[in-house]
């Protein structure tokens, strides 16, 4: 038995993942290749080699003849009866070669052949374990910037997380562990190439599943998410189980759950809200923590007019429109605010401008909310008065 190359190979089954069956191939490879060098041609080498035991066998087909042409195909019947007494004309017979009589070139392109495999699979092998977490979080540590980009070791591979990918005003040292997203895996020939990013609503999405069990386990759904990276994250839940409260399973207790993402995030404000079928209660609650007087939403044409206090008006617009925005990314309808003063004198803004369609329903509570994203539809009127409060 060839106990030295029967323990590389397993060293190299586990350091590298690289089957044996592949390693074996490159072996009888390599050795068919320094036949090729050291004869000059290798059309009738063949290479056997026992898994077992890794012993290898390497012979060369040749004909038997009385007069030879070529040494590579051809043996003398003569010669033929020193390693074969049966040996006859026409017979094709099994020439052993020893290896250890190829050359130094032969050798080192043998040895070349063996590595080349063995580096072609290793990137095989890395590009298949990150290809299947495309899409999910890892965790890695960073390395180094280069340029404004960052490179971060991944474990058995290097990311980089470009500056387009990266949250406004997050600063990273060497060597510190971070999550991140991993947005795609590409093959090179070079090995793979994976972008990831800080910035992908995925990103807060994939850590609440990891964070929260009911999650994990379908019996809550995040069925919504909005994202402004590095400021607020809206979040809309649902809970499959009447028992399970789907907001407070993601808070967590005393705020455990939640906070733990909020500092993975630095600080990134959180909000979690119920999810509703009725898009006029969905609406109410995507703009909390504003209060809201009333919503009248068109499901139709995707758009909704939503009636606040006057002093809740700024709360609900929030900063530079961002509570707004986020509520209408959220929703997915195009959401127009105004305060109970402006909508006094507005259209589409008051019950009475609805009371004919209300006259067809018997029950009011029934058509109530029916009426309620994308981007919401902001008067600078409106800015300017919720400024001023």
């Amino acid at each position: 038995m060839n106990k030295e190359l029967m323990e590389a190979l397993d060293i190299l089954e586990k350091e590298k993942e690289i089957s044996k069956e592949t390693l074996f191939e490159a072996i009888e490879n390599s050795l068919i290749t320094a036949c090729k060098n050291h004869f000059g041609k290798s059309d009738n080498i063949k290479v056997e080699i026992n898994r077992e035991t890794c012993d290898f066998l390497c012979y060369a087909e040749k004909e038997v003849v009385e007069e030879v042409e070529d040494d590579c195909l051809q043996i003398s019947l003569e010669d033929a009866k020193e390693i074969s007494q049966k040996a006859a004309l026409g017979d094709i017979l099994h020439v052993e070669i020893k290896s250890k009589e190829f050359g130094r070139i032969a050798t080192q392109n043998a040895k070349n052949v063996i590595l080349q495999k063995i580096r072609e699979e290793e990137r095989s092998v890395i590009y298949n374990q990150y290809f299947e977490k495309e899409k999910d979080v890892v965790t890695g540590v960073v390395q180094r910037y280069v340029g404004k980009n960052i490179s971060i070791n991944l474990g058995k591979a290097d990311a980089i997380l470009n500056e387009s990918e990266q949250v406004k005003g997050e600063i990273f040292k060497p060597t510190e562990r971070i999550k991140v997203y991993i947005l795609e895996v590409k093959n090179t020939p070079k090995g793979p190439r994976i972008l990831v990013s800080r910035t992908h609503p995925e990103l807060v999405k994939r850590l609440f599943e990891s964070e929260v069990a009911e999650i994990n386990d379908g019996t809550v759904e995040i069925m919504s998410i909005a994202r402004e990276a590095g400021s607020r994250t809206k979040l809309a839940v649902w809970s499959n189980d009447p028992n399970v409260d789907a907001v407070g399973a993601c808070i967590g207790s005393s705020g455990a759950r939640v906070n733990a993402i909020v500092e993975e995030l630095r600080g990134e404000k959180i909000d979690i809200v119920e999810w509703d079928e009725n898009p006029g209660n969905l609406i109410q609650n995507a703009l909390s923590p504003a209060k809201i007087v009333a919503v009248f939403a068109d499901p139709d044409e995707k758009t909704a007019k939503v009636v606040v206090p006057d002093y809740q008006l700024s709360l609900a617009i929030g900063k530079e429109g961002q509570n707004a925005r986020l509520a209408a990314r959220l929703t997915g309808y195009k959401i127009d605010i105004k305060s109970e003063t402006q909508a006094k004198d507005a259209p589409g803004f008051r019950y009475e401008d609805y009371m004919d369609e209300f006259e067809e329903y018997e029950d009011y509570e029934e058509y109530e909310g029916e009426y309620e994203e994308y981007e919401p539809e902001i008067s600078d009127e409106s800015i300017e008065e919720a400024g001023e409060e």
